[in-house]
């Protein structure tokens, strides 16, 4: 801090502190640290300093006593903390200054304090954007363990602000592995719709670092993991005027199923996450939309061609397609239509055709590496997979782009749900030895406006739901959520709710801005009239894990995600390229 003053404080008030700077000279003086942005010190009186950042300033020119030209300078600030006894800064105490207390500019002694923070504000964020010279420091705890939304438009270096920040916690640092030998306890999933995070976390052979990356081909999400609701809304199409009876069928033919081939497994549940054959789940509902009833006396009960009576169904239909007698109204052979008779022709269809798409193989008929199907023993080697254990990895990649759209939003929840009930169970076993989870997982949910969108769309109820539900609960079971969108005003607004740290990059649409500001707390509201014009790579960073809301330049990570855009007049200025069309066709296929 300088020790001359430059000005004094001219009025005060909860919205507005102004700063009156009546010397031409101090003000040319000082013309770099009155810059918009900047923080100045004003003194209430006693060693504690009111810190204000600068929000406006207007000059007025007028003559003094003797008729002489002279320059006046009004300084618009927002009072956002407290520097006590010149120590130590406390955001929520702000206590006014009163008009004619002397005003100071924060020095890089006091910038220190407010950006490098203590002990605590420890983990790098790039460097301040108007003070290169001060680095960003936050509260890693109040960070990672308080959801985050990362935003900005296309272009405004978004993933590569989301690789630094996480290559930073595993300790990539300039393609190298900074924790060779090392490794720390971090554990990150990366929902990647895009493919562009494998190449930050790719590394050479040498540097011993592993990425679990899990792609649709090497993903495998057996679907008797799924819930009650993922499944119905994979198999069911809820519009339909049966499908109420769908429901009750299904849900009956896949808990009598699951208890079929688990008989060790008491107190079985249409949720219990156990294996269960959906091709005889098939044949069940198959059987029932074809059931025909014998009505002879005595009878009453599904009669096969052979003259069969079916004492209970799961001994039959679940096996083969039945064959059953004709329906007649003659005394010696009546027989009727079974109460589901032609009703699930349509629920039929769709099971078949869901059964036979070749593209769901991964969740539909998933194996093993020596081709044997999973099975309920298998659940363990799931999970391990999932959540990096098995090549004892800090990074999990799921790589989206080869999902087929229709079950994007099945593959989200089930995923997301499975880790957060994995962090519940886990969290309980802790809480009974009274310790708290000590292997926290972060999501990372890239594009997230693709699947967890505001409106209520149907197609999307699943991960939406599951997602947000990390967002509301799963602080207290060690599970976190960080939220990159370039639409952030299309991402559901219980998610942003929830997040209590948020970095924004450069966002040109208006509707965008103003959603942004809205969720911003009230003492940054100031700041964000600059999201339409920051910097690529640079951004606002605001919330719990930060001492002060500032503009941050974020340096470049190394490697970068492939998630630069193709220069199209470079490319189109060079000669004529040929295409080997046979390659791309033979990938398209496959």
């Amino acid at each position: 801090m300088s020790t001359n003053s430059i000005g004094k404080v001219l009025s005060c008030s909860p919205e507005a502190i102004i700063v009156l700077v009546d010397d031409l000279q101090v003000f040319e003086e000082h013309k770099e640290e009155l810059q918009v942005g900047r923080f100045l010190q004003i003194a209430q009186g006693n060693h504690d300093f009111t810190i204000a950042s600068v929000r406006n300033i207007r000059g007025v020119h007028g003559e003094d006593t003797e008729g002489q030209p002279k320059w006046q300078f009004h300084i618009e600030c927002q009072a956002v903390g407290t520097l006590v006894d010149g120590k130590k800064f406390e955001r929520a105490s702000v206590l006014l200054p009163v008009p004619t207390e002397p005003v100071f500019a924060a020095g890089q002694e006091t910038l220190s304090m407010l950006f490098e923070g203590d002990s605590d504000y420890q983990f790098p964020l790039g460097h301040l954007s108007l003070n290169k010279a001060t680095p960003m420091k936050i509260h890693g705890d109040r960070f990672f363990s308080k959801h985050i939304a990362v935003v900005g438009s296309t272009g405004s270096g978004k993933s590569s602000s989301v690789s630094r920040i996480l290559q930073d916690v595993v300790g990539i640092a300039d393609e190298k592995n900074s924790r060779l030998g090392n490794q720390n306890n971090s554990h990150v999933v990366i929902f990647d719709i895009h493919d562009e995070y494998t190449a930050a976390f790719t590394l050479e052979a040498e540097q011993n670092f592993t990425l679990n990356r899990l792609d649709i081909d090497s993903l495998q999400l057996p679907y008797w993991l799924m819930n009650s609701e993922e499944l119905e809304s994979m198999f069911i199409e809820s519009n339909e005027q049966s499908s109420h009876n769908q429901v009750s069928q299904f849900k009956q033919a896949v808990i009598m199923n699951k208890e079929r081939h688990n008989p060790g497994i008491q107190e079985m549940t249409y949720d219990t996450p156990v294996y269960f054959s959906i091709k005889e789940v098939y044949r069940y509902i198959e059987n029932m939309n074809r059931e025909v009833i014998g009505r002879l006396a005595g009878e009453d009960k599904p009669k096969l061609e052979d003259g069969t009576l079916v004492e209970d169904r799961k001994d039959y239909y679940f096996d083969k397609k039945c064959v059953f007698v004709a329906p007649n109204s003659a005394a010696a052979t009546k027989a009727t239509n079974g109460p589901f008779n032609g009703e699930f022709n349509r629920f039929v269809s769709r099971l078949e055709a869901t059964l036979s798409d070749k593209r769901l193989r991964f969740l539909l008929d998933p194996a093993k590496a020596d081709g044997t199907p999973f099975e309920t023993e298998d659940f363990e080697e799931i999970m391990r997979e999932f959540l990096g254990y098995i090549n004892k990895a800090n990074v999990t990649i799921v790589d989206l782009s080869g999902i087929p759209f229709e079950v994007l939003s099945i593959t989200v929840s089930l995923l997301s749900r499975l880790i957060f009930d994995f962090c519940f169970h886990y969290s309980k076993l802790r809480h009974k030895e009274d310790c708290l989870n000590d292997v926290p997982v972060m999501i990372v949910c890239e594009e997230a406006h693709n699947y967890i969108p505001q409106r209520d769309n149907a197609a999307y109820r699943a991960s939406r739901k599951s997602l947000e539900r990390v967002a509301k609960e799963g602080r207290k079971y060690g599970l976190s959520l960080m939220v990159v969108s370039q639409r952030p005003s299309e991402v559901s607004e219980t998610i942003f709710a929830q997040c209590n740290n948020f970095v924004a990059l450069r966002l040109t649409n208006n509707a965008d801005q103003n959603y942004v500001k809205r969720l911003f707390p009230d003492n940054s509201s100031g700041i964000t009239d600059i999201l339409p014009n920051l910097a690529p790579g640079e951004c606002i960073v605001v919330g719990d894990a930060v001492l002060l809301p500032a503009v941050v330049q974020m340096p470049l990570p190394k490697p970068e995600p492939h998630s630069q855009s193709v220069c199209f007049d470079k490319e189109w200025k060079k000669p004529w390229r040929d295409v080997t069309f046979s390659a791309v066709i033979d990938r398209w296929r496959t």
